[in-house]
């Protein structure tokens, strides 16, 4: 069975950038393309799902026939879905691998890149899920670098697996960053030269750290060049000026087995999902 790239449409401008991202997605990896228009009302029983299908709003059928013409060689299809959009959502990226949503919909308020729904799929999910934000302004484009954080110390396979794959399936350069920020102390202006000596010694035994948990991903990926990266500035700064000449940034979310209802993205991947200038995947684990 061909998997597919489930994508959240409703509609807005947001929406439609996130089609296109999980288009060329789909396309790249053979993959069948899913376009949901989740929370619509419940339909009647004697619907068909038929009717439902020609009952999109006009906006969407002109999107998937759109798609449809641009991707011949793979399946394009649109459906409704009833119910909450967040759960609908991440339930149908959860069967297929992989959800792509628009970071912000035709109901968030003006002022906020990631709407309510993306941050409650990004937060809940078992699966990666990208946002994807209309009028990015980042250069990077398609045929910019993929940029993976990574914890110091603790990289984790399945980020940085999804973050090769990326980099693999564009053909462009793999840049792991690591924040490692010195201790509270004036270093940079005041601190004797032994003290920045040391400072420079930590840094660079990070270096050797990061370079080491990435050398069994090298080899499983010996076309995807590699940058390791260990700067002092914080993880959400680095992240999102990284952004700036990225195709995708990939972080972490550590998997909790909770139902809680609020979020659970840690401060760096919340920062880092409203200050991007690229679409943002977010791989859990654990």
């Amino acid at each position: 069975m061909v998997q597919s790239v489930v994508v959240g449409v409703d509609g807005s401008a947001a929406s439609e950038a996130a089609a296109r991202w999980a288009a060329e997605q789909a396309h790249r990896t053979g993959r069948s393309l899913r376009m949901i228009h989740a929370g619509v009302p419940e339909a009647r029983p004697a619907e068909q799902p038929a009717d439902r299908a020609e009952s999109l709003p006009e906006p969407l059928r002109a999107l998937r026939d759109r798609l449809a013409s641009a991707l011949p060689e793979s399946a394009v299809s649109c459906e409704q879905v009833p119910g909450d959009p967040a759960y609908a959502l991440v339930a149908a990226g959860e069967r297929a691998g992989l959800l792509v949503l628009g970071s912000r919909g035709l109901g968030g308020f003006a002022g906020l890149l990631v709407g309510s729904v993306g941050l409650r799929a990004a937060a809940h999910a078992a699966c990666p899920v990208v946002l994807v934000r209309a009028g990015a302004d980042g250069e990077g484009g398609e045929d910019g670098e993929v940029v993976v954080g990574v914890e110091g110390g603790r990289p984790c396979d399945e980020v940085l697996a999804f973050a090769f794959e990326q980099a693999a399936g564009r053909g462009v350069r793999l840049r792991a960053l690591q924040s490692s920020p010195p201790p509270a102390g004036p270093y940079d202006t005041e601190a004797p030269l032994d003290q920045r000596e040391i400072r420079d010694s930590l840094a660079a035994s990070e270096l050797v750290r990061l370079q080491d948990a990435l050398g069994r991903w090298r080899d499983k990926f010996p076309a995807v060049p590699v940058e390791a990266e260990v700067t002092a500035a914080p993880a959400a700064r680095a992240l999102t000026e990284a952004s700036r000449s990225a195709s995708l940034v990939v972080v972490g979310r550590r998997l909790r087995h909770t139902r809680v209802a609020a979020p659970m993205l840690g401060p760096v991947t919340h920062a880092v999902l409203h200050h991007a200038h690229s679409p943002v995947a977010v791989v859990p684990h654990v």
